[in-house]
Protein backbone atom coordinates (compact mmCIF):
# COMPACT_ATOMS: atom_id res chain seq x y z
CA UNK A 1 0.00 0.00 0.00
CA UNK A 2 0.85 3.40 -0.69
CA UNK A 3 0.29 6.91 1.05
CA UNK A 4 0.33 8.83 -2.35
CA UNK A 5 -3.09 10.12 -3.10
CA UNK A 6 -4.96 9.29 -6.30
CA UNK A 7 -4.59 12.39 -7.95
CA UNK A 8 -0.88 11.72 -7.81
CA UNK A 9 -1.20 8.31 -9.36
CA UNK A 10 -3.08 10.25 -12.16
CA UNK A 11 -0.48 12.34 -12.55
CA UNK A 12 -1.55 15.27 -11.01
CA UNK A 13 0.02 18.09 -8.64
CA UNK A 14 -1.77 18.81 -5.81
CA UNK A 15 -2.55 22.62 -7.47
CA UNK A 16 -3.54 20.82 -10.39
CA UNK A 17 -6.22 18.39 -8.55
CA UNK A 18 -7.71 21.53 -7.25
CA UNK A 19 -8.31 23.15 -10.40
CA UNK A 20 -10.36 20.36 -12.11
CA UNK A 21 -12.08 19.45 -8.60
CA UNK A 22 -13.08 23.09 -8.10
CA UNK A 23 -13.98 23.62 -12.13
CA UNK A 24 -17.36 21.87 -11.83
CA UNK A 25 -18.73 23.74 -9.08
CA UNK A 26 -17.49 27.27 -10.96
CA UNK A 27 -18.86 26.14 -13.63
CA UNK A 28 -22.52 25.30 -11.95
CA UNK A 29 -22.54 29.11 -10.49
CA UNK A 30 -21.42 30.55 -13.50
CA UNK A 31 -24.07 29.18 -15.58
CA UNK A 32 -26.33 29.89 -12.77
CA UNK A 33 -25.38 33.94 -13.12
CA UNK A 34 -25.36 33.96 -16.53
CA UNK A 35 -29.20 35.50 -16.34
CA UNK A 36 -30.17 37.17 -13.00
CA UNK A 37 -33.37 34.84 -11.65
CA UNK A 38 -35.05 34.55 -8.46
CA UNK A 39 -34.09 32.59 -5.48
CA UNK A 40 -36.39 29.81 -6.04
CA UNK A 41 -34.84 29.71 -9.98
CA UNK A 42 -31.77 29.69 -9.08
CA UNK A 43 -31.70 27.05 -6.11
CA UNK A 44 -33.11 24.55 -9.23
CA UNK A 45 -30.63 25.75 -11.14
CA UNK A 46 -28.12 24.74 -8.46
CA UNK A 47 -29.77 21.55 -7.86
CA UNK A 48 -29.78 20.42 -11.66
CA UNK A 49 -26.07 21.01 -11.94
CA UNK A 50 -25.32 19.15 -8.36
CA UNK A 51 -27.01 16.07 -9.37
CA UNK A 52 -25.28 16.18 -12.50
CA UNK A 53 -21.79 16.44 -10.74
CA UNK A 54 -22.89 13.92 -7.95
CA UNK A 55 -24.01 11.34 -10.66
CA UNK A 56 -20.65 11.57 -12.38
CA UNK A 57 -19.21 9.47 -9.60
CA UNK A 58 -20.82 6.59 -11.78
CA UNK A 59 -18.77 7.23 -14.90
CA UNK A 60 -16.86 4.98 -16.76
CA UNK A 61 -13.73 6.98 -16.42
CA UNK A 62 -11.39 7.18 -13.37
CA UNK A 63 -10.62 10.58 -13.63
CA UNK A 64 -14.16 11.98 -13.65
CA UNK A 65 -15.08 9.65 -11.36
CA UNK A 66 -12.42 10.34 -9.30
CA UNK A 67 -13.02 14.38 -9.73
CA UNK A 68 -16.91 14.13 -8.88
CA UNK A 69 -16.06 12.34 -5.90
CA UNK A 70 -13.81 14.68 -4.40
CA UNK A 71 -16.24 17.76 -5.36
CA UNK A 72 -19.40 15.96 -3.86
CA UNK A 73 -17.05 14.69 -0.85
CA UNK A 74 -15.85 18.84 -0.16
CA UNK A 75 -19.46 20.53 -1.53
CA UNK A 76 -21.64 17.70 0.08
CA UNK A 77 -23.60 14.67 -1.47
CA UNK A 78 -27.39 15.82 -2.69
CA UNK A 79 -28.12 12.32 -2.28
CA UNK A 80 -27.87 12.63 1.54
CA UNK A 81 -28.99 15.90 1.63
CA UNK A 82 -26.02 17.85 1.76
CA UNK A 83 -26.02 20.54 -0.10
CA UNK A 84 -23.64 23.79 0.13
CA UNK A 85 -25.10 27.19 -0.20
CA UNK A 86 -25.83 28.63 -3.82
CA UNK A 87 -22.90 31.20 -4.71
CA UNK A 88 -24.16 34.18 -6.48
CA UNK A 89 -21.29 36.40 -7.45
CA UNK A 90 -20.93 39.99 -6.33
CA UNK A 91 -20.25 40.53 -10.81
CA UNK A 92 -21.23 37.55 -12.87
CA UNK A 93 -18.97 38.81 -15.91
CA UNK A 94 -15.93 38.56 -13.94
CA UNK A 95 -16.69 35.30 -12.84
CA UNK A 96 -17.70 33.70 -15.94
CA UNK A 97 -14.35 35.48 -17.58
CA UNK A 98 -12.37 33.46 -14.73
CA UNK A 99 -14.37 30.14 -15.04
CA UNK A 100 -13.84 30.21 -18.61
CA UNK A 101 -10.03 31.19 -18.09
CA UNK A 102 -9.56 27.98 -15.44
CA UNK A 103 -11.45 26.20 -18.21
CA UNK A 104 -8.86 26.79 -21.06
CA UNK A 105 -6.33 25.73 -17.98
CA UNK A 106 -8.00 22.85 -17.61
CA UNK A 107 -7.99 21.57 -20.99
CA UNK A 108 -4.80 22.17 -21.26
CA UNK A 109 -3.91 20.41 -18.42
CA UNK A 110 -5.85 17.50 -19.47
CA UNK A 111 -4.70 17.65 -23.19
CA UNK A 112 -0.74 17.02 -21.27
CA UNK A 113 -1.14 14.79 -18.64
CA UNK A 114 -4.47 12.66 -19.09
CA UNK A 115 -6.02 9.80 -21.88
CA UNK A 116 -7.52 11.50 -24.66
CA UNK A 117 -10.78 9.54 -23.36
CA UNK A 118 -10.44 10.72 -19.91
CA UNK A 119 -9.88 14.37 -21.14
CA UNK A 120 -13.41 14.35 -23.86
CA UNK A 121 -15.54 12.61 -20.99
CA UNK A 122 -14.28 15.57 -18.58
CA UNK A 123 -14.64 18.14 -21.10
CA UNK A 124 -18.29 16.10 -21.93
CA UNK A 125 -19.19 16.27 -18.01
CA UNK A 126 -18.47 20.17 -17.74
CA UNK A 127 -20.62 21.03 -20.94
CA UNK A 128 -23.24 18.04 -19.26
CA UNK A 129 -23.21 20.50 -16.04
CA UNK A 130 -23.80 23.73 -17.91
CA UNK A 131 -26.29 22.15 -19.71
CA UNK A 132 -28.59 21.07 -16.90
CA UNK A 133 -28.09 24.32 -15.06
CA UNK A 134 -29.29 26.21 -17.65
CA UNK A 135 -32.05 24.22 -18.76
CA UNK A 136 -33.40 23.88 -15.27
CA UNK A 137 -35.60 27.09 -15.05
CA UNK A 138 -37.57 29.51 -17.60
CA UNK A 139 -36.82 33.12 -17.80
CA UNK A 140 -39.06 35.26 -18.35
CA UNK A 141 -43.04 34.39 -18.28
CA UNK A 142 -45.92 34.86 -16.20
CA UNK A 143 -47.13 32.78 -13.30
CA UNK A 144 -44.68 30.16 -14.71
CA UNK A 145 -45.71 30.36 -18.42
CA UNK A 146 -43.75 31.52 -21.14
CA UNK A 147 -40.50 32.37 -20.77
CA UNK A 148 -37.06 31.11 -22.13
CA UNK A 149 -35.95 27.82 -21.23
CA UNK A 150 -32.19 29.21 -21.80
CA UNK A 151 -31.64 32.65 -21.95
CA UNK A 152 -29.26 34.26 -24.70
CA UNK A 153 -26.64 35.20 -22.17
CA UNK A 154 -27.02 31.81 -21.02
CA UNK A 155 -26.56 29.87 -24.37
CA UNK A 156 -23.19 32.73 -24.73
CA UNK A 157 -21.74 31.38 -21.30
CA UNK A 158 -22.42 27.50 -22.42
CA UNK A 159 -20.86 28.31 -26.12
CA UNK A 160 -17.87 30.24 -24.79
CA UNK A 161 -17.29 27.04 -22.39
CA UNK A 162 -17.45 24.71 -24.99
CA UNK A 163 -14.94 27.15 -26.78
CA UNK A 164 -12.54 27.40 -23.77
CA UNK A 165 -12.58 23.43 -22.97
CA UNK A 166 -11.40 22.74 -26.76
CA UNK A 167 -8.46 24.71 -26.37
Amino acid sequence: MTDEPLYARLGFTDAEWGLLVGLPHAVLTAASAATHDSARKTRAESAAGLSRISDARASASTLVTAVATAAVAEAGDPELGEEPPVIEPADPAAYSADVLNRATEAAGLLASKASVADAETYRHWLLEVADAVVGAASTGGILGLGGETVTEDERTFRDHLATALAA
